[in-house]
């Protein structure tokens, strides 16, 4: 379905139209600065991945799925590879109706479809015409669509943790140690163990595995293979990187990228 030749333009959140459409393609290697929007978005990725960095935590968006900005969020993106996404921003009174935390969605069939045809519309749509309803049901559908567990939480408070936690994920195949970890943010172990949880929600070793599963999808999505994943990251073999990814994500990579 061909895209409307106003979608591709910046989009201007002061419009009426309870939803705004965005399509855009950003070449590899593209770091967004930090910013927001005065409404909610949703970051629909088409081809290529995307990981968004906000102050709720660390997103990794592969291709069909789409991550939820709630409005006025400050978040970046960073492109490993280059990438086709289609954005949605929604007015304030419908944001409200959504989550208020980011999540990454599952994009079905029918949300493709329906995104596809908001994106094939001018952006000044009636709003009590036929695209003004298809915009009322991808609401309708966000709204009832599961999250997918592709986030990470990042350390609210503690800099020496937040600076721990960006060393891990620019190289998340040589992890530090619990004692090195520990060291490096001047904590004894148990001081460490204690506020890593705090601040993060998680252990420090889950959140260390789903870093490194998260550099993981950012390295399928550009294509290669399982094998030289695994091998990168440091894995024992392909063996034990799938059975990771399985019980993180309750599918094998290949399939995972084929869903």
């Amino acid at each position: 379905m061909p895209i409307h030749a106003d979608v591709f333009g910046e989009p201007h959140e002061d419009r009426p139209q309870p939803i705004v459409a965005y399509a855009a393609d950003v070449e590899q290697g593209v770091e967004g600065k930090m910013h927001s929007h005065a409404r909610g978005q949703l970051v629909h990725i088409l081809q290529g991945a995307t990981t968004v960095f906000t102050e709720a935590g660390t997103f990794v968006v592969p291709p069909e799925r789409a991550l939820w900005i709630p409005s006025n969020m400050e978040h970046r993106g960073s492109y490993p590879i280059k990438t086709k996404f289609r954005s949605l921003y929604l007015r304030e009174d419908w944001s409200v109706r959504l989550s208020d935390k980011p999540l990454v969605i599952q994009v079905t069939p029918l949300l493709r479809e329906l995104i596809q045809e908001l994106m094939a519309a001018p952006r000044d749509y009636a709003l009590d015409g036929p695209v003004g309803r298809i915009a009322q049901v991808i609401v309708d559908q966000l709204k009832s669509l599961p999250d997918s567990p592709l986030q990470l939480p990042m350390p609210v408070n503690h800099v020496l943790l937040k600076d721990l936690c960006r060393s891990i994920l620019a190289h998340p195949a040589h992890l530090p140690s619990l004692a090195d970890a520990a060291e490096r943010t001047r904590m004894s172990q148990r001081t460490f163990e204690r506020r890593f949880q705090e601040e993060t929600g998680w252990s420090y070793r889950k959140w260390c595995g789903q870093a490194k599963l998260f550099r993981a999808l950012e390295l399928l999505s550009t294509g290669r293979s399982v094998g030289d994943v695994a091998f990168k990251l440091g894995y024992e073999g392909p063996s034990p990187f799938i059975s990771q990814f399985r019980k993180a994500f309750g599918t094998t990579p290949g399939k995972y990228f084929k869903t």
